[in-house]
C-alpha cells in the first residue's frame, strides 16, 4: 500500500539549494546529511534533491505541486519574506476549481502550490 510520495528534484549547489529551502521557505533539513544529496521536510512533506552540476536550468523541467490548506497564509507569508513568485504564477483562482501561485527555485524547478476552493 501507498503511503507517501518524496519527490526528488535535480540541484547544481547543494548550499544554494539548501539556503533557499529552509531560510526563505521555511523547510528544514531531513535526515542525514549525504554528499550530492538533499533531504528536506516542512509539515506532512518532503522532497529530495540530487546533484546534478551540469544542469541548464533553461533546461530543467522539474515541478512539484503541493497541496496546502492555507493557500492564503502561505502566500503571504512567501511575499513577507520576499521570495520571488513566478511571474505569471501569482496567486489566483484556476479554472479546475484550484486557488494556486507558483515559484521557481535556484535550479528552475517549478513550485506550485494549491487548495482547492
Amino acid at each position: 500500500m501507498l503511503t507517501a510520495i518524496h519527490p526528488k528534484l535535480p540541484m547544481r549547489n547543494k548550499a544554494l539549494t539548501k539556503a533557499f529551502y529552509i531560510d526563505q521557505l521555511g523547510f528544514q533539513q531531513s535526515g542525514n546529511d549525504f554528499e550530492g544529496y538533499l533531504m528536506i521536510k516542512k509539515d506532512h512533506i518532503e522532497i529530495h534533491f540530487f546533484e546534478f552540476k551540469a544542469l541548464d536550468p533553461a533546461e530543467n523541467y522539474g515541478q512539484v505541486y503541493i497541496r496546502t490548506n492555507a493557500i492564503d497564509q502561505l502566500y503571504q507569508s512567501l511575499l513577507d519574506r520576499a521570495v520571488a513568485i513566478h511571474p505569471a504564477g501569482h496567486l489566483q483562482v484556476k479554472p479546475w476549481g484550484q486557488k494556486e501561485f507558483a515559484l521557481l527555485d535556484p535550479d528552475n524547478n517549478l513550485l506550485t502550490f494549491g487548495q482547492s476552493v
